[in-house]
């Protein structure tokens, strides 16, 4: 079976296609800057890149460009489109509705449109690529998974907000977590490497990106996690705020004359590092700035960003009771080094010892604890993809 695994943004498509019957990716891609004359492909196939520029006006002619990477004459992977078995799509947000991954009907449709004041960036830009392949290959099965759904294990304690209950009962305002899929994949796989069923493990897993967030994983399930009611709650991000006094918001919309969409636009986009700092809002450059003596603002957003993130790890062993081991992934925590060291220097007293010639590594599953440490620590490179694809591939075989 070959599965096409898609994930649209509001001017994105990234896409894979992955041969299930040995779990290899056969091709790879991202479509960007969808609605302009300057859109763009970036097409992945067996170590060689192809750019093909075409200025695209929707998702619908987008994948359709896509598709036909995948069947060209020189560097096709396939003969023809009927070799694609089904399509897996990543939805972001599920709410409570979906707790597991499902079958894309009308209804379910209907119920991620209905999800879209949740996720009013992302949620409406999955429903674009869900009809592009519609029309694309009628009659190939679909399936969504989605980002919040191995959170739905979160105890009530643990994502209820303390606002009047009325508004979790009227709105579904609650913590609902991200990156879950990540948090899965990564958890699930650091059990297979150590050996130990994952029943048996206290773990947290550190999603660090440009969006990041934390999560706490009790046998095999996610119990508490960092990120909220949307993406934006949790550590300081590269552009994202994280976890404000509610006060902060409302004493700047006063000041600013600022309207809630403006509020909401200045949190995700201008605050986080890039707002302490005023470099541009790339996590490279502001690390790299922090070094230096004449920039106290990065070396100060540094510390801020690997502080909370221990403070994040700290406050979930005791939800734990314990803690087993620690994960890194995503592009920050999989390859930089010295934001690592930083963390497991704030979490020494807790008995983490890091083993600084192995953190040397970067992008590779690799234990990065010293051998004497009370707490393993490892790098484990994040394949959400490969989640959806396995997913897709159970509930198309089901049918």
């Amino acid at each position: 079976m070959k599965v096409l695994v898609v994930n649209c943004g509001s001017s994105s498509l990234k896409y894979q296609l992955i041969d299930m019957s040995n779990e290899t990716v056969l091709a790879k891609g991202n479509f960007e800057r969808i609605g302009e004359q300057e859109a763009f492909v970036t097409h992945k196939v067996g170590g060689e890149k192809y750019v093909i520029k075409s200025p695209v006006m929707d998702h619908e002619q987008a994948l359709k460009i896509v598709l036909e990477q995948l069947v060209h004459n020189d560097y096709g992977v396939i003969k023809d489109l009927s070799e694609i078995s089904a399509v897996g799509h990543r939805i972001v947000h599920g709410g409570e509705k979906f707790d597991k991954s499902v079958l894309i009907t009308d209804e379910v449709i209907k119920d991620i449109e209905d999800l879209v004041p949740l996720a009013p960036l992302h949620n409406p830009a999955h429903l674009l690529g869900i009809n592009a392949c519609k029309k694309a290959m009628p009659g190939v099965p679909m399936v969504a998974t989605f980002d919040t759904a191995f959170h739905q294990t979160m105890p009530k304690e643990n994502y209820l907000y303390p606002v009047p209950y009325e508004f979790y009962e009227k709105y579904g305002i609650r913590k609902y977590g991200f990156h879950g899929t990540s948090h899965q994949y990564v958890s699930k796989r650091v059990a297979e490497v150590i050996g130990k069923p994952i029943e048996d493990l206290k773990i947290v897993t550190c999603h660090l990106g440009q969006g990041a967030s934390i999560c706490a994983i009790k046998a095999g399930k996610s119990i508490n996690t960092s990120m909220g009611l949307s993406p934006l709650g949790g550590i300081a991000m590269v552009t994202r705020s994280g976890d404000l006094d509610p006060s902060v918001v409302t004493e700047i919309m006063e000041r600013e004359k600022l309207s809630p969409k403006e509020a909401n636009s200045l949190l995700n986009k201008k605050s986080g590092l890039y707002g302490l700092t005023g470099l541009n809002p790339d996590f490279r450059e502001i690390e790299l700035a922090s070094y230096e003596a004449d920039k106290p603002k990065a070396t100060t957003a540094i510390e801020i960003f690997t502080k909370t993130i221990a403070e994040f790890v700290a406050k979930y062993a005791v939800s734990l009771k314990g803690l087993d081991v620690l994960v890194f992934t995503g592009g920050i925590g999989e390859n930089q080094i010295n934001i690592r060291k930083k963390i497991c220097e704030n979490l020494e007293w807790m008995g983490l010892k890091l083993d600084l010639a192995k953190n040397e590594i970067r992008s590779e599953e690799t234990k990065v604890s010293a051998e004497d440490s009370k707490i393993l620590a490892y790098i484990i490179p994040t394949d959400e993809e490969m989640v959806i694809a396995r997913d897709t591939k159970a509930i198309v075989e089901s049918l």
